[in-house]
């Protein structure tokens, strides 16, 4: 892309060969569409649907639950082949549909088209259709229009243009055509740019076309959009690399079984489905079917806390995090500039915590008659008064109020003004209703100011009484009839100003008053507050014609206002909760440094100081970046790529990374994130298509909620995985160590089938609704690295699964020894309820079932239950004794049965207990 905010506009046109007065000609505008193509955003490298659902149908764990499926067909046993298929469908549908939509990204992004244009050709001006525009083309832009193109600014009337959408910066940014740098600057910087995709919000101008389609700011963005790679969440990596350790598991484990039983003289066909029987108990393949429903569930709980997520995984994927990257605007911050600071001479007032509280009380705006507290702060310095009513009378911003509710129709930084000034009671529409305007010098982009002449009441009858103190100042004005506000940049306004109003009176600004207001300016200026001042002096007469010359001399500076896009107030706290969690906050944003370091240090991101800009990381290497990103929480003025660059060098380093962002440029991050987070409220289509959850109330504390959900639904799958892995190892144990005690088989292909189903059933489904651990935000998150065998879980299942063999086993040879006819039965029954024992007690991974509760699960406590009187049905009822070839057990056997199987459960018991006394002691 060309620099061409570095010539200036004589070299454009001379480059781009058009005359600004006449523009091109429409042979020339032809000749231009077939070189460079229309100017429209191409879409490459899109799945097609047949595509995305075969990727759905080809992951490892699908395909082994396909296997599992067709094996149980072949044994006879329908229902769970059917059940097996159902859950494959499901996940398919499931995962096609959010793929799908995550594609959707760049038909949102195409929305951002302008339809039509005004654009100077053959010397007229015509309504032409954006998508036909072409490098060179001249075309006008006025308030309310989209800009359709990368533009060259030749003229700017006060033309302020809203690029939040694209750099992130949270008011409009004010143009100079006349602007010319050498510099290598951020598109923030860029005065005499104006970029695709963005809004006029004030003013007008005039720019040539220089960058049209993909080749435009916006077009960069939809190329990295298009290219950023669809991240798996730690949970699907975890299920591909288990699934297919399980296949060979599961293989090798047929090759076991079936030779063993060979070499023993048993019977070719019943050893090969006994040995497939086994493989299918090995998969857990209750495990999709848990996460799905785990998942489904925590994302309807978290709808319910205003969270809507758009790509199940990212639920858990969330209680992963080990970074956040927050864009600021609407994020982190209100996306509504508010005036904070007023300033008058010997007195300033920091409005941000007094609004909040006076908000907290009344909740919203106070009554025309201001507050007790509001009354007491303009008694004690009057200037405050005139301070707020010369901002809002110097103001063609409209304020929309309904009940508590505020809409600023107008912009952004003239709407704060007005809010200021009715939080003190000072209404706009009876303050113009009480101080007519009768003329005015709008402002200027050179003078960087603006005045309103205003004729003052004939008595103090008509005053409201929230304006008395501008009538008592009627001595100064010197009972004139008329008064002059002036309000812009504090240097221009000093260079009109004779005078400064101290207390009750006003004196010559000297020197050093002049020192003290520009000081106080500048320290605001470094904290990243945008200052303006306000000056006024009475007049006698009102001049024929209202010019610089007539209204903007001899004034009197009253003060200055500072104003900042404030931090949300929930944010802090958010930000500590995630700290104590364990995950990083990291703020990356498109607006100026001086602003993201003053947000950064308010909310405790900016933990060391340190701040990188755009351009300092456009001269960093990708090796170098990776050390940077480590050390650096604030990134302020940065382009897309650098989101891009920064998410991904975080990933490099083997973090978890969620991006929360709301605008255009934020998308591509969005996306290439873990877990991409957008804004519902302020977010654009373009954002939300991209991102994998979006908030609905634009809350970043509703992210804690999400983490703590995430952290939950990741702990209770590891439970079910833990309980039907412990209990597919105890009937593998019972199955292998059989031959070589010189036993029969213990258990059949289908007493195997019904164990596995009352496993992968209804307890382990259940475990996946358990409430979350008491200290899971007090905790650090998981090593994103970590496998399903991770943190002693392979210990557990080893030692528990063991146990359950040898417990069942053991009994199954005491019984054969004596020559009981019932021996495969109780070996058969007894595993069976030692696994309902094993899904009660490990519920918590720490706490007691006691501590915990039995009925704080009660659908576990159901399923359990249920399955007890399942297996007590297949012993008891005689068409399905026959079909499990069991028979009937005595009240003693069936106690003997109930009495071991609880030795599981005692056993996980002791071991927590032991486990709680050495933390404990350390």
């Amino acid at each position: 892309m060309g620099e061409f905010y570095k010539l200036d506009r004589a070299d454009v046109l001379r480059q781009l060969d058009v005359d600004a007065e006449s523009g091109l000609d429409e042979a020339e505008v032809a000749r231009r569409l077939e070189e460079y193509g229309l100017n429209e955003l191409v879409e490459s490298g899109m799945k097609s649907p047949w595509k995305i659902l075969w990727e759905q149908l080809t992951a490892t764990m699908v395909l082994i639950l396909i296997l599992a499926a067709v094996v149980s067909a072949y044994l006879g046993d329908y229902k769970d082949a059917i059940a097996i298929l159902v859950i494959v469908v499901l996940n398919a549908l499931l995962g096609f549909r959010q793929e799908y939509r995550a594609e959707q990204a760049m038909a949102a992004l195409k929305k951002m088209a302008v339809p039509r244009v005004k654009v100077r050709r053959d010397g007229r001006v015509h309504e032409v259709s954006a998508r036909r525009l072409v490098p060179g083309d001249i075309v006008l832009l006025e308030g309310g229009n989209l800009v359709p193109a990368d533009c060259r600014l030749l003229e700017s009337i006060n033309l302020r243009i809203d690029e939040s959408a694209l750099t992130g910066e949270s008011v409009p940014v004010e143009k100079d055509a006349q602007f010319v740098s050498q510099e290598e600057l951020p598109l923030g910087d860029r005065q005499n740019m104006a970029f695709m995709g963005t809004v006029v919000t004030y003013g007008r101008g005039q720019g040539v076309v220089v960058e049209t389609g993909m080749q435009t700011e916006l077009g960069n963005i939809a190329t990295l959009l298009q290219a950023a790679g669809q991240e798996q969440t730690p949970l699907q990596r975890r299920l591909d690399e288990l699934g297919k350790g399980l296949a060979l598991a599961a293989l090798g484990l047929v090759i076991v079984v079936f030779t063993l039983g060979v070499l023993r003289g048993e019977d070719l066909e019943f050893m090969f489905l006994t040995a497939i029987s086994m493989a299918v108990a090995a998969v857990p393949e209750g495990l999709p079917a848990v996460v799905t429903i785990a998942l489904a569930l925590g994302a309807q709980r978290m709808l319910r806390r205003e969270a809507l997520i758009r790509k199940l995984p990212a639920v858990e994927g969330l209680g992963s995090v080990t970074v956040i990257c927050s864009d600021k605007t609407g994020t982190l911050t209100e996306n509504q500039m508010t005036v904070t600071v007023l300033d008058v001479a010997g007195h300033q007032v920091d409005l941000i915590e007094d609004l909040r509280r006076m908000e907290d009380q009344e909740g919203g705006l106070p009554p025309e008659e201001p507050l007790p507290e509001q009354k007491a702060m303009l008694q004690e310095h009057p200037a405050l008064t005139l301070l707020l009513a010369g901002g809002a009378l110097t103001n063609d911003a409209l304020l929309e109020i309904e009940g508590h509710e505020l809409n600023i129709v107008g912009d952004p930084t003239e709407g704060a003004l007005l809010v200021a000034a009715a939080r003190m009671g000072l209404k706009k529409d009876k303050l113009d209703e009480t101080f007519p305007r009768v003329g005015e010098v709008p402002f200027d982009s050179q003078r960087k100011r603006m005045a309103t002449a205003h004729e003052l009441p004939h008595s103090k009858t008509q005053i409201p009484p929230a304006f008395e103190e501008i009538w008592n100042w009627s001595g100064w004005l010197g009972e004139f009839p008329y008064i002059v506000f002036a309000k812009g940049a504090v240097d221009s306004l000093l260079e009109v100003c004779e005078r400064v109003w101290v207390d009750d009176h006003a004196e010559d600004l000297t020197k050093s008053w002049c020192d003290r207001i520009l000081e106080a300016n500048n320290n605001l200026a470094k904290q990243g507050v945008r200052v303006l001042g306000v000056a006024c002096r009475s007049l006698e007469t009102l001049p024929e014609e209202s010019s610089e010359a007539t209204l903007e001399r001899d004034l009197i500076f009253v003060g200055l206002m500072g104003m900042i896009d404030p931090a949300r107030p929930e944010v802090k706290e958010a930000v500590q909760t995630c700290k104590s969690a364990g995950m990083r906050p990291v703020m990356i944003t498109g607006d100026h440094p001086l602003t993201a370091r003053y947000i950064a240090r308010e909310l405790g991101i900016a933990i060391n100081g340190r701040i990188l800009t755009g351009q300092e990381l456009s001269g960093i290497g990708e090796a170098d970046l990776k050390e940077v990103v480590s050390e650096v929480n604030v990134y302020a003025r940065v382009s897309p790529e650098h989101k891009l660059n920064i998410v991904k060098a975080l990933q490099a380093r083997g973090q978890i990374v969620a991006m929360t962002g709301d605008g255009v440029n934020d998308a591509p991050a969005l996306k290439t994130a873990d877990i991409g987070v957008a804004m519902g409220i302020t977010g654009t289509d373009v954002a939300k298509e991209a991102a994998d959850m979006v908030l609905l109330d634009d809350n970043f504390a509703t992210i804690v909620e999400a983490v703590e959900e995430g952290r939950t639904i990741y702990d209770n799958i590891r439970k079910f995985f833990r309980y039907t892995m412990t209990s597919n190892t105890g009937e593998i144990w019972v199955m292998l160590a059989a031959p070589f005690l010189g036993m029969p088989l213990p258990l059949l292909p289908l007493q195997i089938l019904w164990i596995n189903l009352v496993t992968d059933g209804l307890p382990g489904l259940t475990l996946g609704v358990e409430p979350p651990e008491r200290d899971i935000m007090r905790r650090p998150p998981y090593d994103p690295g970590e496998n399903f065998f991770a943190r002693g879980m392979g210990w557990q299942i080893l030692w528990i699964g063991i146990l359950m063999g040898l417990v069942s086993l053991g009994l199954g040879y005491w019984l054969w020894s004596i020559g009981h006819p019932q021996w495969q039965t109780m070996v058969f029954t007894t595993l069976t309820l030692s696994q309902m024992g094993n899904a009660l007690a490990i519920r918590s991974k720490e706490d007691s079932l006691f501590r915990i509760g039995l009925l704080s699960n009660k659908p576990l406590l159901g399923a359990v239950l249920l399955t007890l009187v399942g297996q007590l049905l297949v012993i008891y009822v005689p068409f399905l004794q026959e079909f499990f070839r069991t028979g009937g057990l005595s009240l003693g056997d069936l106690a003997l049965c109930l009495a071991l199987s609880t030795v599981v459960f005692w056993s996980v018991e002791l071991s927590k207990w032991i486990g709680r006394r050495r933390a404990g002691a350390s």
